[in-house]
């Protein structure tokens, strides 16, 4: 019981472990109240918030501090966005339940050594304005996807050059259409 006393009070001591119990607070609390509390509570922690933020109930964070966003922003149910590595949610960026953004993941090119031993990378995600990621989306890291994309519910973007303006679905996620055209033929 002692060991574990020490670690509340190491957790305590450091602004982000004050954070992330407080967190487990206040991401359960339900209603317009909870919203409030969350918008008004939560966003101190990031690099910057804009206005009009909304975090729904059971949102979860790592690396906090690193994490942007701009106005009119509405986090999903259940989300979880691990920002150790950098994450800029742009204006108008909305998350659907459950989506995973991920700026983080475990070196493995030893083959000799344990990959829990080989640290990590760290690659910023981008999310530009007017986006909308559905369900269970997933975010990988290094990921900037351009405005106003649509991702379809449960597909997993990875890093590489899409078109503004794109509807992406699939594993891994591909462009099935298209929201706007990006420019207009002379008359």
């Amino acid at each position: 019981m002692a060991s574990y006393l020490k670690h509340v009070y190491w957790d305590l001591k450091d602004p982000i472990g004050r954070f992330n119990y407080w967190n487990a607070i206040w991401s359960r609390l339900p209603g317009k109240a909870g919203e409030v509390l969350r918008r008004h509570r939560i966003s101190r922690y990031f690099a910057a918030a804009g206005n009009n933020l909304l975090i729904q109930q059971n949102v979860y964070f790592r690396g906090i501090h690193k994490l942007k966003v701009g106005n009119d922003v509405g986090l999903g149910i259940g989300s979880f966005l691990q920002a150790s590595g950098g994450i800029t949610l742009g204006d108008r960026v909305l998350l659907g339940p459950d989506v995973k953004i991920w700026s983080i993941n475990h070196v493995f090119n030893d083959p000799d050594q344990p990959i829990v031993e080989q640290g990590y990378e760290y690659e910023e995600v981008v999310i530009g304005d007017d986006c909308w990621l559905g369900m269970s989306v997933i975010i990988l890291p290094g990921v900037h996807l351009p405005p106003g994309c649509v991702v379809s519910a449960g597909s997993v973007v990875g890093k590489k050059s899409y078109p503004a303006w794109s509807i992406l679905a699939g594993y891994p996620a591909r462009v099935i259409g298209k929201r706007r055209m990006l420019s207009t033929p002379a008359l």
